[in-house]
């Protein structure tokens, strides 16, 4: 839910965060 919430938040970051939620962990947040 983070992964989406985030995206919605900034697009641009989202290939970033994905990686790090994918990972299980939110640096970007």
């Amino acid at each position: 839910m983070a992964k989406d919430k985030f995206e919605r938040s900034k697009p641009h970051v989202n290939i970033g965060t994905i990686g790090h939620v994918d990972h299980g962990k939110t640096t970007l947040t």
